[in-house]
């Protein structure tokens, strides 16, 4: 053992270290939020408000939220899809209900095939969801009219105010929305039904009195949930006491001009702060400029919470974001780190926008709005794209997801701590006076990422506690985000703090065994109080210290093996295992044959209920599962030296490579500008109707079986549709991303009249925004196709 000169404050000076120190106070007593809502006190498993978190049975609840539109989707899929979503930590669904979709002839209300609200409310219930309604009137969504049918939007009344004919008109929405759900919503006798929020309108400024009258006439229309929500940011005038504001973050826009770089609102979402407001949020659709400056949301009394985190981004014709896997997950973990105690996601599941009898439900410069956007797309880059991809950030969010249903609940109760002055190391600690956690964040987008820091350690007073996280300094690297514990309990270990992530924790028969992720360039050092080192295995002993507040001593140590499944730090019976960022990433959690398990798996899958449904690689791939599986099913691989038991996972080559369409004709698309702020216009219907199309042939035999057939092409060029004969199914704006369309819906329209592609060519002199690393540099007009492929998705049960 090596001696070690005291404690950790007291390590030998370097004047090269900047040590930055927060001192973190015990927690202010927590205290009913002034809102008029909530189930009732002593009402089983009831869903309430606090000053600091949202409380459910009387403990601290921490939700996740996805959004996932229903009615751009098919039913058929809804199951598989919220699966998918529960099975990456979202323990909430929200959704639009889009009045065009559903009364587009007035008087005609539906709520047949993808109207069917009662239907996905009551497939989410089964896939283990709660709901949040969002029921408008005016949902915006990108939505044509905002969601207002064209009749309701032609009628002579103001429109989104307490004008009485259009309160009346509210009024029957609400009544027919209460027809389908009133027994679902979440109440009185009702203590499983799946509804437990309803957000009425949205984006609505300046209109308190207007939300306090929706709220009203939704509860007379016997939806009487729990929570009532309204969009807080923007300067949102809301209603006293009457809704919970909640708030967004987006790492870019296409609301921007095409002229805009980087956003300037960018880094408010990149930075710790108490602030929660974003005044840039939907101001492209208000009639003037926000005045004033986002209000410190420190000294709310009630909880942070957020609707529209950016899973992605949507494009727009003249302006189109291209946000990284690391962009969505660092800003996530952002918001954490300021105080929130809800995460909400939007877009969580990407969608096709609604082709209906009377007009499609795209927003565009021709309903009066300031953007052209996809007549079909709306993708959103989500985490679980349209067509069903489960993308880089799906699984970086499920790492932060699984994190917060096992450690959430403790972490709402944390009130944010600050540094103070500037600093060129971003950070903040949610503690009391006893525990904690340290975030730290040295990402931004690639348009303006934040450099290393070296030399950077924590001094953090918990109370009487300090502690220095790494004692050895380090540099923090630029993209890095983390969450380290700070003095917190893993099972037999009182007090741990360890600059590593925890991901999540399992109950085995031997023990808890709980995962933890390395942070990239940080040593796994760990700070263990009130053990004997001799009762620490797995580790090199690096010094004990005395500790400052009392008897006994801090055991810093480092973990023998490498991260990975074989780097287990055990004390009694609790295990410890950190694995690297890549790995942490591939973590999922669920029920396999009645049994809570862990997987390791680097693909996409989800669990259904009774088993994980992976979907097999083109090549043999391994599978790690604690506890082991029943006998049977995938072979296993002998011992690996890890309580993981290890499994091949055959590959099945399904994907069929195609011949890249050629266009005999490179044509440009007409330059025109058009909407309320002058931006370029989208090529119309007209436009690429004149084009010569392109057949792409699709065999019928690679349709059998197959829950999804994805049609994937890696183009270059302006704008892309796709026809199924002349039915148009997808189309695209090109933004340095693959086109993915699921054909499985149109089989036989494709075996009759065939596949065809429509494009136009990207022109170096548009004035269209294209990301910088993604824009062409060509000086000719460019449209090609490098590679297509057919893939059948066919996910297999584990095991």
């Amino acid at each position: 053992m090596t001696p070690h000169p005291g404690p950790s404050s007291a390590l030998p000076h370097n004047p090269s270290v900047r040590t930055r120190h927060v001192r973190v106070p015990a927690a202010p007593p927590v205290r009913e939020a002034p809102l008029e809502m909530g189930d009732p006190a002593g009402a089983p498993d009831a869903v309430r408000l606090t000053s600091r978190y949202v409380e459910r049975g009387g403990r601290p609840w921490f939700p996740v939220m996805g959004e996932y539109h229903f009615s751009r989707d098919r039913p058929e899929r809804w199951e598989a899809e919220l699966r998918t979503m529960r099975s990456g930590g979202v323990t909430v669904v929200a959704t639009y209900l889009l009045w065009i979709v559903h009364e587009e002839v007035r008087g005609h209300v539906r709520w047949d095939g993808a109207r069917d609200l009662r239907r996905f409310v009551r497939t989410a219930a089964r896939a283990g969801l709660d709901v949040v309604l969002r029921i408008g009137p005016w949902a915006h969504g990108e939505t044509r009219n905002g969601g207002f049918p064209d009749w309701l939007q032609a009628l002579p009344v103001a429109h989104r105010s307490n004008d009485p004919a259009y309160v009346d008109l509210a009024r029957g929405w609400y009544a027919a929305i209460g027809d389908q759900v009133r027994d679902l919503v979440r109440g009185p006798g009702r203590p499983d039904a799946p509804v437990i929020g309803i957000q009425v309108d949205n984006e609505l400024y300046d209109q308190p009195e207007h939300l306090a009258t929706l709220r009203d006439l939704a509860e007379d229309a016997g939806l009487r949930a729990p929570l009532w929500l309204a969009t807080g940011w923007g300067g949102a005038q809301l209603p006293e006491n009457r809704v919970l504001p909640v708030y967004a973050g987006y790492s870019d826009g296409f609301w921007e001009e095409s002229t805009t770089g980087w956003p300037a609102f960018g880094a408010l979402h990149y930075t710790f702060s108490t602030v929660r407001d974003d005044l840039t949020v939907g101001a492209d659709l208000r009639d003037g400029p926000v005045a004033g400056e986002a209000a410190d949301g420190a000294d709310d009394p009630w909880p942070f919470a957020t609707c529209e985190l950016g899973g992605g981004m949507q494009v727009a014709y003249h302006r189109r974001p291209h946000v990284d896997a690391d962009d969505v997950a660092a800003l996530a973990l952002t918001k954490l780190g300021s105080g929130s105690a809800w995460q909400g996601y939007y877009l969580y599941h990407g969608s096709t926008q609604v082709l209906g009898e009377l007009s499609t439900t795209q927003e565009s410069q021709a309903t009066g709005y300031p953007n052209d956007l996809p007549v079909r797309d709306y993708d959103f880059w989500a985490p679980v794209g349209a067509a069903g991809q489960q993308r880089p950030h799906y699984h970086r969010l499920r790492r932060q997801h699984l994190f917060l249903a096992e450690f959430g609940p403790e972490l709402a109760t944390y009130p944010v701590v600050l540094p103070e002055g500037p600093d060129d190391v971003r950070w903040s600690v949610r503690g009391d006076g006893e525990r904690g956690y340290l975030f730290v964040n040295n990402h931004q987008p690639a348009l303006a990422p934040l450099p290393d820091v070296a030399d950077v350690r924590f001094d953090v007073d918990l109370g009487p506690h300090r502690v220095t996280v790494p004692t050895t300094p380090c540099t923090l690297r630029s993209g890095v985000s983390a969450a380290w514990p700070l003095r917190q309990r893993f099972g037999a270990v009182p007090a741990l703090t360890v600059p590593a992530q925890p991901i999540t924790r399992l109950d085995t028969p031997d023990g808890p065994v709980f995962l933890f992720a390395t942070t990239a360039g940080v040593d796994v050092e760990l700070q263990i109080e009130g053990v004997d080192p001799a009762d620490v295995g797995g580790v090199e002993v690096l010094r004990t210290e005395p500790l400052g507040s009392g008897p006994g001593v801090r055991v810093v140590a480092v973990p023998t093996a490498a991260p990975g499944l074989a780097a287990e730090v055990v004390v009694g019976d609790t295990t410890l295992v950190f694995l690297p960022p890549a790995l942490a990433d591939t973590v999922w959690q669920g029920t396999i044959g009645g049994r809570e398990s862990v997987v390791l798996w680097d693909g996409s899958g989800y669990f259904d209920g009774e088993a994980f449904r992976l979907v097999p690689h083109a090549e043999d791939r391994t599978v790690d599962v604690l506890p082991a599986l029943p006998a049977g099913g995938y072979a296993r691989v002998p011992g690996k030296g890890s309580r993981f038991a290890r499994y091949t996972v055959p590959g099945e080559d399904t994907s069929r490579p195609l011949a890249a369409p050629r266009f005999d004709a490179v044509v440009v698309a007409p330059v025109r500008t058009g909407g309320s702020a002058g931006r370029l216009s989208a090529p119309d219907d007209a436009d690429f109707a004149a084009l010569v199309p392109v057949e792409v042939p699709v065999p019928d035999d690679v349709f059998e079986d197959a829950e999804r057939l994805l049609l994937s092409l890696d183009w270059t060029g302006d704008a892309m549709r796709v026809y199924a004969g002349d039915r148009l199914v997808a189309d695209q704006f090109w933004s340095g991303r693959r086109f993915d369309v699921d054909l499985a819906p149109y089989r036989a329209e494709i075996r009759a009249r065939g596949l065809w592609l429509r494009a136009f060519a990207w022109s170096p002199s548009s004035g269209v925004y294209v990301d910088p690393r993604v824009r062409p540099s060509s000086d000719e007009p460019l449209l090609e196709v490098r590679k297509a492929s057919l893939t059948p998705i066919r996910p297999r049960p584990l095991p």
